[in-house]
């Protein structure tokens, strides 16, 4: 049977999740796209709901299948592929560091937010703190991580002040235009490298409890970097500078 109608009540609230009101009030956020939503389920996810056209109804057995147009008015994407998850937002404790670590002070481009954790995954940072950013759950965000909302834990915490509290004890490494020439610096065994907003930069709070601050050397032409590029700079190479100095 396919469902057809938008008023079908898994259908609208599969839709729903596109608001940030209903992914809080449901702790479920979206996944989409045959690539995104199989990676989703290998990595352990609990997917709440599953929905498909027909041409993917045979790959993703037990899912409700819908009309492209009942998936279109669910689907977030300029160009849907076909398949949708409402899936559990994992339920992570804030607390301390294992390892080096990043936070996100303050972004508001869900693009960026999203790059950034995909990139963190990439690279080997596992724990990630948002204070006052865009959330990393939002349909745009999740689709920029390219997965990496799978395999990071993600932390938000309720202001700079408490994002400064958890992570007391752990250097933190500020990106910042005045700092030191980031090539130059060998950073400690573990750290938490801070990204602040596109705008106005980290806040105060976090700025006073920088134990380092360094900057991505550029050309004079150049007034800045988008912060995800910034943040993926860095990442790179302060693992590569920390490794080289331990050999």
């Amino acid at each position: 049977m396919i469902i057809e109608s938008r008023s079908n009540p898994k259908v609208k609230a599969m839709a729903a999740l596109k608001e940030k009101k209903f992914r809080r009030e449901r702790r479920e956020y979206l996944v989409e796209g045959a690539k995104m939503v199989s990676e989703c389920m290998a990595a352990g996810c609990s997917v709440t709901s599953l929905m498909c056209t027909e041409e993917y109804a045979e790959r993703f057995a037990g899912a409700a299948i819908v009309s492209r147009a009942v998936y279109e008015y669910m689907s977030d994407e300029r160009s849907p592929q076909g398949v949708i998850a409402s899936v559990a937002m994992p339920d992570f404790e804030l607390r301390p560091p294992e390892s080096s670590c990043i936070l996100l002070d303050g972004l508001q481009d869900p693009g960026n937010v999203g790059t950034i954790i995909r990139t963190a995954n990439a690279a080997g940072y596992g724990e990630i703190y948002l204070a006052g950013c865009a959330d990393p759950f939002s349909p745009k965000a999740v689709r920029a991580s390219m997965s990496g909302v799978f395999f990071t834990r993600i932390m938000t915490c309720a202001s700079p002040e408490e994002a400064a509290e958890v992570l007391q004890g752990t250097p933190l490494v500020c990106a910042d235009m005045d700092g030191a020439d980031v090539f130059g610096f060998v950073p400690p065994k573990k750290f938490c490298l801070c990204i602040g907003s596109e705008g106005s930069g980290l806040s105060r709070i976090v700025r006073d409890a920088a134990a380092y601050t360094v900057s991505i050397p550029m050309r004079p032409t150049c007034e800045s970097l988008n912060a995800a590029v910034s943040a993926a700079v860095l990442m790179y190479l302060l693992k590569g500078a920390g490794s080289s100095a331990r050999q």
